[in-house]
């Protein structure tokens, strides 16, 4: 039930790094993602992004609740414009600057500036599985199929 507040995950916990770093926030009410800033820590400061891939620095650590991750997500904009944004995992014990990968393989340069918004944050749970070694694994009607192999 989203509106029982047990359900309601802890917050996440941001540290601004520099003060020029902007806080991660929804863009509306019921985004899942939290929008991340460039932070170069300095009005004019700015990268021109290329093929290859340069971490973006955010100017914050976050501190993860235990039992979630945060998936670093491209924003559409970005994408639509060719920019790419790796996905990426923040574990709940990593505490150094989040740095967010990205590249614009289109050729020519696309330049990031001070406090544009260039991906997402999403918290996600995440389950902890144990690692278990069998000598067989069940059969399923897929088997071994890789990608395609279910069809358009």
């Amino acid at each position: 039930m989203p509106d029982d507040p047990s359900s309601t995950p802890p917050p996440l916990r941001v540290q601004r790094l520099r003060e020029t770093a902007l806080l991660p926030r929804r863009a509306t009410p019921h985004s899942s993602g939290l929008d991340v800033f460039a932070d170069f820590g300095h009005a004019d400061g700015a990268a021109l992004l290329d093929e290859t891939p340069q971490l973006i620095p955010t100017g914050l650590a976050i501190a993860v609740p235990p039992g979630f991750e945060v998936q670093i997500r491209p924003r559409s904009g970005l994408s639509r414009r060719g920019v790419v944004v790796a996905f990426g995992t923040v574990d709940a014990d990593y505490r150094g600057e989040v740095r967010i990968n990205m590249s614009y393989p289109r050729g020519g340069r696309f330049r990031v500036r001070q406090g544009e918004r260039i991906a997402q944050f999403v918290v996600a749970p995440v389950a902890l599985s144990a690692v278990l070694e069998v000598t067989q694994l069940s059969d399923t009607e897929r088997g071994d199929g890789g990608f395609g192999s279910t069809g358009r």
